[in-house]
């Protein structure tokens, strides 16, 4: 008997999208280089999020046995945006697929914005010439 059919026979499973949102922004933010996810261009400034709300910055289309994600991301700065990409690809399909048996078609990733650490956002408004002062 196919996996399939023993799930028909013990009956339904369905798995909300949220539940798919939550375990593809978990898995994006396990990766290094990634400061946070961003609320979408929607939602005007992008916004660094902790983890009271863990599907925000992910839209998910979950079919019968297929998803689609798309993830809005902060990148830390110094981090090479095409490497950390593929990860967060790799590690988002790999979990979602272990965790719900759907097959994951695509991951869409969309860069919002680069976050500076604190002191190196210092450093670099240190290093910028004071504006010259206009007198009237």
């Amino acid at each position: 008997m196919s996996e399939q059919e023993r799930r028909q026979e013990l009956g339904e499973l369905k798995i909300a999208n949220e539940v798919v949102g939550i375990i593809a922004g978990l898995a994006a933010t396990e990766i290094s280089g990634v400061a946070g996810m961003s609320g979408g261009i929607a939602g005007g400034i992008a916004e660094m999020l902790g983890h009271r709300n863990l599907s925000k910055g992910v839209k998910v289309d979950v079919g019968e046995h297929e998803c689609v994600v798309d993830l809005y991301l902060i990148i830390e700065y110094g981090h090479s945006i095409p490497k950390v990409a593929q990860e967060i690809q790799e590690n988002v399909k790999r979990r979602i697929e272990v965790m719900t048996g759907l097959d994951v078609m695509e991951v869409n990733l969309n860069v919002l914005g680069v976050h500076f650490p604190q002191e190196k956002k210092e450093e670099v408004e240190q290093q910028q010439p004071a504006p010259a002062s206009r007198v009237k």
